[in-house]
């Protein structure tokens, strides 16, 4: 696949898992930690080294991308609820929306395990920008009360853009880097002129100890593709 095709198709799987995740209605870090281990990691993977041998990756299919995405939302579900959602849930919602292929349980249960060794055993979610930019709002909310004028959605919104424009992996940025940016980005566009006398970089500069030029010009790119300039 050319690297057009294959940045087509990252993109159309990332927005499948973010209305899977909708569909399934999971919490939004299930649904930041899915997309963390697929967009961040899993699917960047596969242009590097490509070595487990199995019918999910050889041939590449947007059919088994699709079913790896699901694999994500199932993992997450698994660290972080109790109980977790079952392979039956995940199976009912392929059989509605995966067209090109029907996947058994059994499949689930081995793009799982093919998913973590391309992974390398390594699926902590600890360090994802959802859970730094929740942190910060909270933050802010108890500092100032413009606080109160931005919204956690907010945040979220401009996560899902980044991740559907297919342009995460190109801010090159620390999670708490992107995270600040986002939360500036989030403060731009939805607290009204006229209430955001607040020193929203420089207090973000201060919480994280993220430089101010960086944020500035990550921020000027979210915006950017916020719209669409």
């Amino acid at each position: 696949m050319t690297k057009e095709v294959c940045s087509c198709l990252g993109t159309r799987v990332v927005e499948f898992l973010i209305q899977s995740a909708q569909d399934l209605q999971v919490s939004p870090i299930v649904k930041y930690s899915a997309l963390s281990l697929y967009a961040d990691r899993f699917y960047p993977s596969l242009s590097i080294t490509n070595d487990v041998k199995t019918w999910l990756l050889h041939p590449l299919r947007e059919s088994n991308l699709q079913l790896f995405a699901l694999v994500t939302i199932w993992i997450s579900s698994k660290i972080h609820d109790s109980p977790s959602l079952s392979v039956k849930s995940f199976k009912s919602l392929a059989d509605n929306t995966i067209k090109e292929q029907h996947f058994t349980a059994k499949d689930f249960l081995e793009a799982e395990l093919v998913l973590i060794q391309v992974l390398n055993y390594e699926i902590g979610t600890l360090t994802i920008p959802f859970r730094y930019f929740e942190d910060l709002v909270m933050k802010l909310s108890e500092v100032a009360r413009v606080g109160e004028q931005l919204r956690l959605e907010g945040c979220m919104d401009i996560m899902d853009l980044v991740y559907e424009k297919g342009e995460i992996s190109s801010f090159n940025c620390s999670s708490i880097h992107l995270a600040a940016s986002i939360v500036v980005a989030a403060y731009v566009i939805t607290v009204p002129l006229q209430k955001s006398e607040f020193p929203i970089l420089l207090w973000v500069k201060f919480v994280t100890s993220c430089k101010e030029e960086d944020i500035v010009d990550t921020v000027r790119r979210i915006l950017m593709h916020v719209f669409e300039l």
